[in-house]
């Protein structure tokens, strides 16, 4: 696959409904897109042995257990709590072959697994950190990939949304907390952890390729349109800049204010 390739079918998933999304062939033509040229058929090939070894899980233990034994027993999928920022961490071709990762590039291979199953399993755009929300029995739990799917309880979940900031009245409501995410939320929330680490580095190429990927996949979106623009701007790219910040004033319909701005600036450095 090439990245011309991968752009093609990351736009068509951009216009397919939610239910049809297909995550892991979406976070696969990601990862091509951002180094072409690299076989994924690695990440294909754990993700079956993944769903192979879960189904035998399955006949003799909960859901729960199952889903975190099959990917942090069976395949030894971790958290990287070493090399946490590395880029590697956020791509599922490199993670299928470290074995580590970010928490929202494991779930993807927990999503995964978990759907050609059968299991409830669904992503939690939890701040700081992504969980995993499954439906059991007694009721949803929530899961933590990063740290081997281990469970993770109520007062955990409070302690943590009081950690990131949030008031202790939202906090408390786990519900809220648990608030699923779609399949397409969460491969976006991927893709902005990546544009984050690679502006602090300021590597633009590396953050404007993350923000097209996102435009793909969201085209109803201003939003990566303005991260686009930044990116090349920081590249010194400012006509494409422009051309970015006007996609995002359309995409708004003219309401955008920060496209407005930031439009105007850049078109003082043009003149």
């Amino acid at each position: 696959m090439t990245r011309e390739e991968a752009e093609t079918f990351l736009a068509g998933m951009g216009q397919t409904a939610d239910g049809g999304f297909e995550l892991m062939e979406a976070a696969i033509a990601c990862a091509v897109h951002e180094e072409p040229d690299r076989d994924p058929g690695l990440v294909r090939n754990l993700a079956g042995l993944a769903a192979e070894r879960l189904a035998a899980r399955l006949e003799r233990e909960s859901p729960e257990e199952a889903l975190a034994e099959t990917m942090a027993g069976d395949l030894r999928l971790a958290g990287d709590l070493i090399t946490y920022d590395s880029p590697q961490n956020t791509d599922v071709i490199s993670v299928a072959q470290r074995r580590k990762g970010l928490p929202v590039t494991l779930g993807v291979f927990y999503l995964d697994a978990a759907r050609r199953c059968g299991l409830d399993v669904r992503g939690v755009d939890f701040p700081n950190h992504f969980l995993l929300r499954i439906e059991t029995r007694e009721g949803p739990l929530a899961l933590d990939p990063f740290s081997e799917g281990r469970v993770v309880l109520p007062s955990e979940l409070t302690r943590r949304a009081l950690h990131a900031g949030l008031t202790p009245g939202v906090a408390d409501r786990l519900e809220t907390l648990m608030a699923p995410t779609s399949d397409r939320g969460v491969l976006i929330r991927l893709q902005n952890n990546i544009y984050a680490r690679a502006i602090a580095a300021r590597d633009y190429a590396r953050a404007e390729r993350s923000a097209l990927r996102r435009a793909l996949i969201n085209p109803s979106d201003h939003r990566p349109w303005i991260d686009v623009a930044s990116a090349r701007e920081g590249q010194g790219a400012l006509a494409g800049a422009l051309e970015a910040l006007a996609r995002a004033q359309r995409l708004d319909g003219g309401a955008a204010l920060a496209a407005r701005v930031a439009r105007e600036r850049v078109r003082l450095k043009l003149n």
